[in-house]
């Protein structure tokens, strides 16, 4: 299905349509079933939109947050995006926040161990983009790519890191996939992420449902905003 483009003046309100995206499919989903499955990316990008969703009244109780990715990095520490995740969201009433397990020593082993944690279904995948056309942290020219037997798994070093990756099956699990895409340094990436190119590991991404918010400066030239 083609993605729905949302293009807002700035990344600020990028990040507030984004908080208001997650928002009402997380209260639909405890509404509908009792509690919301919710997967986030790392990265700086998605901070303006955690706060702006941390500050929400929602049923916090019966929301379950899980990584979409993860560094190999110590505890506590900046490269983890789990520091961001746990400063965002961990005093909220009772939200749960699954953790990859990078510190354990057998990755491979952990990466099976979250994977079987996780739910049959997510009810929204938040995704970013990089320059280089990554998502995740599926990487252009990384093994990691061409998993296709496990939904999560170890990446190569990737800027000075491996990293535990949900891959394009563990995407699959989104019932939505939530973009947020701001900022000029992504838009020759974002112009081959709408034509669907499968050149750029992000272009590999399918869902039944897609949103993809932008600001004007990450606006292709030969796109129209609507």
């Amino acid at each position: 299905m083609t993605p729905e483009l949302v293009v807002l003046p700035d990344d600020v309100a990028a990040a507030e349509r984004g908080a208001e995206v997650v928002t009402d499919r997380a209260e639909r989903a405890v509404r509908d079933r009792g509690r919301a499955d919710l997967a986030f990316s790392g990265g700086t990008t998605p901070g303006l939109m955690f706060a702006s969703l941390a500050a929400r009244d929602l049923p916090w109780a019966h929301v379950h947050l899980w990584q979409v990715d993860e560094r190999v990095a110590p505890k506590d520490g900046p490269d983890r995006n789990l520091t961001y995740l746990e400063a965002a969201f961990g005093d909220l009433g009772g939200v749960r926040i699954h953790p990859m397990p990078v510190d354990d020593a057998d990755l491979e082993a952990a990466a099976a161990a979250y994977e079987a944690r996780l739910p049959p279904a997510f009810d929204l995948v938040h995704l970013g983009l990089g320059a280089d056309g990554h998502t995740a942290s599926l990487v252009p020219g990384d093994p990691v790519l061409d998993v296709a037997d496990r939904g999560v798994a170890l990446t190569g070093e990737y800027q000075g890191h491996r990293r535990m990756t949900l891959t394009y099956r563990g995407l699959a699990r989104a019932e939505e996939i939530l973009w947020l895409v701001p900022g000029g340094d992504k838009r020759a990436a974002l112009a081959t992420h709408l034509a669907a190119d499968p050149s750029i590991p992000a272009g590999r991404v399918a869902a039944a449902r897609s949103t993809i918010l932008v600001d004007r400066a990450a606006l292709p030239d030969d796109v129209h905003a609507r």
